[in-house]
């Protein structure tokens, strides 16, 4: 559906990084709280024209509250919400030129497809002929056509799904939101489904805003995430940022697998930073660290991705550690080895490795004797 070099086109967007680019949303200060519970804490956030953002984080973290705000369905306690330099924190949902996709789809059993899909179109009270033409096109737009005139019942949990997104795209809203929209599609389905999401807010051009706890989602759609814990923004960025460079522990461990170790500052030379611990040694980094000090306590983070394994101890290399394999999870694409270090007492850390050939022999059993290393650009260093 893209005509031309997605990759690109969507690695030259960043207008987060041009002062004069305008927000389409603005939340400034905004506040929630549910008795004695705040859902949303003095939170302030932009989101971009044509920007797919993904809020990332635990049950309770406050991304669906957030989201309901946005839409009209909860008012903050303080704060504004800007939209396109409106403010609409008062504005009714209805009158706001913004759509919700609800998880649960919430289509009407009643109606068929194409009375779904028309549904709000007609209590606008736009006229017959206009009607049609509008449900014509976006069932097209979500690849249901001849399908009109079925109930919901009588469609998959992804044909429902698309009769939802057609719904919700039918008025021609500024603004989408998706709340958790692939919880219901089983995992292919809804890999498959991302990418759809993703081709048809390019083509259309609008600004996307999806909840979702699920990390692999809110990675391969958004421009942009927010990870949100407690009420509040913990980091803002590209996906590749959030996990090669998280802001914290909790950004770190929520985002992908991550194996930390806990240290004390040996020593700074330059940009190498030596870091002493318990189970594997001095560990060294290539690391652009905020101001340390020798001696402060630390944790190195190392992804299980970045980690070698092998039978032999490695030669000239900074970083190894001797260990014995513990637990072996075959998980297709690849395998997940658990490997102990530091003895039965010591530290469990996972290795992935990539099954790029098909083969019967394993060339790791349980309890190998093996050696871990890795390059000193592969860790990161992260304050306790």
């Amino acid at each position: 559906m893209r005509k031309s070099s997605p990759g690109s086109v969507r690695r030259a967007f960043q207008p987060w990084n041009d002062p004069a680019a305008k927000p389409l949303v603005e939340f400034r200060g905004v506040t929630r709280r549910f008795g004695a519970v705040t859902a949303v804490g003095d939170l302030s956030l932009s989101l971009y024209p044509r920007e797919f953002f993904a809020l990332l984080g635990p049950s309770g973290c406050g991304k669906t509250t957030l989201m309901r705000m946005l839409a009209g369905f909860e008012r903050p306690d303080a704060g504004e919400i800007l939209l396109d330099g409106v403010d609409i924190t008062a504005v009714p949902p209805h009158l706001r030129p913004v759509n919700m996709m609800f998880q649960s789809y919430a289509l009407f059993p009643h109606l068929n497809v194409a009375d779904n899909v028309a549904y709000g179109l007609k209590r606008e009270g736009l006229p017959r002929v206009e009607i049609a033409r509008r449900v014509e096109e976006m069932l097209a737009l979500v690849k249901l056509e001849g399908l009109g005139r079925r109930r919901p019942d009588q469609l998959s949990g992804g044909q429902r799904q698309r009769v939802a997104l057609a719904r919700a795209l039918a008025k021609k809203p500024k603004l989408l939101l998706l709340d958790e929209p692939m919880a219901a599609l089983d995992r292919k389905l809804r890999e498959a489904t991302q990418f759809e999401l993703m081709d048809l807010q390019s083509e259309l051009g609008m600004t996307f805003m999806v909840v979702t706890h699920d990390q692999d989602e809110a990675m391969t759609m958004a421009d942009r995430m927010a990870v949100m814990d407690h009420g509040k923004l913990v980091q803002i960025g590209p996906p590749d940022v959030i996990y090669e460079a998280p802001a914290n522990r909790h950004v770190a461990e929520f985002v992908g697998d991550i194996n930390l170790f806990e240290g004390r500052v040996a020593a700074i030379e330059g940009d190498l930073v030596k870091v002493e611990t318990s189970f594997a040694g001095t560990i060294e980094l290539d690391e652009e660290a905020p101001a340390l000090g020798v001696g402060e306590p630390v944790l190195v983070g190392l992804r299980p991705e970045k980690i070698d394994l092998g039978h032999d101890e490695p030669i000239g290399v900074a970083n190894k550690v001797a260990g014995e394999i513990w637990d072996i999870g075959y998980l297709g694409d690849f395998t997940m080895i658990q490997v102990m270090i530091g003895g039965e007492d010591g530290q469990l850390l996972k290795v992935a490795l990539a099954n790029r050939t098909r083969r019967i022999a394993r060339p790791f059993a349980w309890e190998d004797k093996v050696w871990l290393s890795w390059d000193i650009e592969a860790g990161l260093v992260l304050r306790p």
